[in-house]
């Protein structure tokens, strides 16, 4: 195989390519990014056996062939050319190895034949839809911060994405839950997506899809099946990701619907102020206690070993008094993904979920567990 190809272009390519594959690895070959060449370029492949990300870069094609190389490795070397230099890739029959000369430089790889390399089949897609960039960053934005780390559920690590009827309007759906709280997004539904199974995206492809998104251009073309999930972004980016094989639970069950008790903040001064009360809670509870009356809300925290915190806020309030406590990490996270000016929270009582979201009819909507405080 002999190509040339412009740092640039391949810089961007193994950026995508170049994160799936992990660190240590007991199969050498899941080490390796597989170069191959294409009709229209260089072909760079990664995997991980769950996730495969493949992309096609322009390239001056002198010699057909395909070789796998360290991934990690080629990336940095590729990373610390200059700016605008042109990169050539020769492999050589006997050895096996790989050749990079750009400029004065010139690194000598170690290959492994792609022969060897897997290959994440994607079988059958049966439902494929297209949808707009910015809904699925949208989507996948507002919830991956509940996604679940607690591997014993499996089913919470990751984002279950499903179509949903309200009120007589299809919907696509994204819901992320760890227990302690839940974050609920909706866009309408893309022509092609109605019927589609629900399907749970694992963590892992979940960040690798929100970085692909970032870079990618105004759609995204998704198929699907039960057991997997295939993306096309533009620019020639493919990720195919196993999707967890599990049931999500009923997550409609833990919505609340009864919570009449309603306070309205001003977002940004809400979260300043819990940032700033939760400086000297303990690392173990970040308990913070919300204390709620007409027109006012005080944020307290007390932490035997460091002492006591409390602030006020002019909050618009009509109902009875309430004392609650969060997690002061949650309560962060959430009015960090509402984008209004307000943060609008639906109350019941101490020791029941809170809805929170920007607005009534909002598209995003998260529930919050309490703490005792």
């Amino acid at each position: 195989m002999r190509v040339t190809v412009e740092r640039a272009a391949l810089l961007r390519s193994l950026g995508h390519v170049h994160r799936v594959v992990e660190r240590r690895n007991t199969i050498p070959i899941l080490s390796n990014v597989l170069l191959r060449t294409a009709e229209n370029g260089l072909q760079l492949k990664a995997t991980d056996l769950d996730i495969e990300v493949t992309e096609t870069v322009p390239a001056d094609v002198l010699d057909a062939g395909a070789t796998t190389v360290p991934a990690h490795v080629i990336y940095d070397i590729v990373r610390k050319l200059p700016d605008g230099a042109q990169v050539s890739l020769e492999t050589s029959g006997e050895t096996g190895q790989m050749t990079i000369r750009s400029g004065r430089s010139r690194f000598a790889l170690g290959a492994l034949p792609e022969g060897d390399f897997p290959d994440l089949a994607a079988g059958e897609l049966p439902h494929s839809f297209s949808i707009p960039a910015a809904e699925l960053k949208l989507l996948i934005e507002k919830t991956q911060f509940a996604i679940s780390t607690e591997e014993t559920r499996y089913y919470l690590n990751g984002i279950y994405l499903h179509a949903v009827e309200v009120e007589g309007e299809a919907k696509l759906r994204a819901v992320a839950t760890d227990g302690h709280r839940l974050a609920r997004v909706e866009t309408a539904a893309p022509e092609g997506s109605r019927g589609m199974p629900g399907i749970i995206v694992p963590r892992k492809a979940v960040a690798e899809i929100q970085k692909l998104v970032d870079d990618g251009g105004e759609s995204v073309e998704v198929e699907i099946s039960p057991a997997k999930i295939r993306l096309t972004f533009a620019g020639g980016v493919t990720l195919i990701s196993k999707l967890i094989d599990g049931t999500f639970p009923d997550y409609q069950r833990v919505i609340p619907t009864g919570n009449d008790k309603r306070l309205t903040v001003e977002r940004d001064a809400f979260a300043r102020a819990v940032d700033r009360v939760s400086t000297i809670s303990s690392e173990r509870g970040r308990a913070v206690k919300l204390s709620v009356t007409e027109g006012r809300l005080a944020l307290s925290v007390t932490n035997p070993d460091a002492g006591s915190a409390t602030e006020e806020l002019d909050a618009d309030y009509e109902a009875a008094a309430l004392d609650i406590g969060f997690n002061a990490r949650y309560l962060l996270d959430i009015t960090a993904q509402l984008q209004g000016d307000t943060a609008l929270f639906k109350l019941a009582d101490p020791g029941s979920p809170t809805l929170i979201q920007d607005r009534d009819g909002a598209p995003a909507l998260y529930v919050l567990m309490p703490m005792r405080v």
